[in-house]
């Protein structure tokens, strides 16, 4: 059969017609048939809607495949996860029944996305994907290991437990990846990586990914990889699809500002960080209280919450999620288009990993940053560090800058397979913590139809319980949390939202009718 044949009959999804940037445009011309990969995989990229290797994917892929070992750095959201699945994927030997491959990750989230990848791409291959993490059933993974397992896909700690009691074999991996290989050489992980490499055979083949390398990583590359191709693809640190704002904000009218923001921008979907848990949960509870639909999530919650809350925002059920810094690493929610810093982050690396959220693949996005009197230092070291401007909001923010003119080519994000998805509410659990979900609501189309009423994951904690005062520490005010918002924004706030932003209230169908 042809190739012309064999593609035709391919169910590939609707093509992506946004516009997109040069940080996934400029390249050299290859296709994923150059790099001779097995008609298998190409039938699982192409089904994916992968048309043209990004410039990370077309100068690792190839390295990959020849065995060298491999240090990349390149922006967020330009392909990494691709660059190093596609070559383990094809390096695999299905007829072996070992562990081949292993891929570490930070957060269990990120394993989660990163293993739905493999599966996707390699769904032709015959490749068997596990991922075990931290917070889920330890039993259940030591029975899954008993089956057969190709491709390992996990955090570090869970790895090096099943590594330890002899229940993961990695003595014949030979592929062994790090993705945001900065943080996983971090305090947190480093010696657990050290431990999880004993397991592994001399001679294995080694990729770390990652958008910076601090030190730690340069230490790590002399001492355990041989003669590593280098690759770095960032002459700028941000995304160039992503525009960044700040407002010039008072804390105790952060929420109207907020509230203000979600009436005047055409938000497909939207994180927004906070600094604390404490404050992610107290500000979900505001804009739920405000009819908006809004999940949250947070490291304190339980695994199965945090799961559930990623699969449904992942799946567009719901258009707002606000979260603490768990969610800043690798996450690819591609309707996301709008970030939000209702806490301005303390690092340059923080933020460039938050506003990394948006602007996926070469797509436009939109970062807007709350700041107050204290952040305005902070504000100024991080445009230095990254080499980059975030300019004062204007009164009108153009559309073009952040919102698809189709809607309807935003891909859907791949789906979940069923051990991953979170397991139905017990009978304590039917009654959601705040908000209610629209009657009879049942999406259609990704991002298209979303619930008009807030509401909150199944079985989560109880947001009514956490006192107002828990924000008050650092300066809002319980009376603006406990009253509702104020009436006004002060004349004082000059570099604040401008006139031409700053409509009072919601409009009434705002909740009920997305925005793009």
């Amino acid at each position: 059969m042809s190739q012309e044949d064999w593609t035709s009959q391919l169910k590939k999804p609707t093509k992506d017609t946004r516009p997109q940037t040069d940080d996934v445009l400029n390249t050299k011309g290859n296709t994923f048939e150059d790099f001779f990969l097995k008609r298998e995989l190409l039938m699982g990229i192409f089904e994916a809607g992968f048309e043209k290797p990004s410039p990370i994917q077309e100068e690792s892929i190839p390295v990959a495949l020849a065995g060298r070992d491999i240090l990349a750095r390149a922006k967020n959201g330009t392909g990494k996860t691709a660059a190093f699945v596609i070559p383990s994927l094809e390096k695999v030997k299905p007829k072996i029944n070992k562990i081949q491959a292993l891929i570490m990750v930070p957060t269990r989230e990120l394993a989660l996305q990163t293993s739905q990848v493999v599966r996707t791409l390699g769904k032709h291959c015959g490749v068997s994907c596990m991922v075990t993490t931290g917070g889920t059933n330890l039993r259940d993974d030591i029975l899954r290991l008993n089956e057969t397992v190709h491709v390992l896909v996990g955090t570090p700690g869970r790895v090096l437990d099943l590594a330890s009691r002899k229940v993961a074999d990695l003595s014949e991996c030979s592929l062994f990846i790090m993705d945001e290989a900065d943080k996983m050489l971090s305090r947190d992980f480093k010696t657990i990586i050290e431990q999880i490499l004993i397991f592994l055979p001399p001679q294995h083949q080694s990729l770390l990914f990652s958008a910076t390398f601090p030190i730690t990583v340069k230490e790590f590359m002399v001492k355990h990889l041989h003669k590593p191709y280098e690759i770095n693809l960032m002459e700028e640190l941000t995304l160039k699809g992503i525009t960044q704002y700040y407002a010039f904000v008072e804390e105790r009218q952060k929420l109207h500002c907020l509230n203000t923001l979600f009436s005047k921008l055409q938000v497909n979907q939207a994180i927004i960080f906070c600094n604390s848990t404490n404050r992610v949960e107290l500000l979900a509870k505001k804009i739920t209280d405000l009819g908006y639909s809004c999940y949250y999530s947070h490291a304190r919650m339980r695994q199965q919450e945090r799961n559930k809350v990623f699969h449904e925002f992942r799946q567009g059920k719901v258009r707002t999620l606000v979260c603490s810094d768990l969610l800043t690493r690798g996450i690819d929610i591609q309707a996301v288009n709008v970030v939000i810093n209702f806490d301005f982050p303390k690092t340059a690396e923080t933020y460039l990993h938050r506003i990394g959220r948006s602007g996926r693949f070469g797509h436009l996005g939109l970062a807007i940053n709350l700041i107050n009197w204290n952040d305005r230092f902070n504000l100024y070291k991080i445009e230095q560090e990254l080499g980059t401007e975030i300019a004062a909001i204007p009164a009108t923010i153009d559309k073009s800058l952040y919102v698809a003119e189709d809607v309807s080519t935003v891909p859907t994000p791949f789906p979940l397979q069923p051990q991953s998805l979170p397991q139905p509410p017990t009978q304590q659990q039917q009654q959601p913590p705040y908000g209610s979900p629209a009657q009879g609501f049942t999406p259609q189309n990704f991002a298209h139809q979303l619930p008009p009423q807030g509401l909150a994951p199944q079985g989560f904690p109880a947001a009514q319980s956490l006192s107002p005062q828990g924000l008050a520490p650092q300066g809002l005010s319980p009376q603006v949390l406990a009253q509702g918002l104020p009436q006004g924004i002060p004349q004082g706030l000059a570099q604040g939202l401008p006139q031409g932003i700053m409509a009072q209230g919601i409009p009434p169908n705002f909740a009920a009718q997305p925005h793009y």
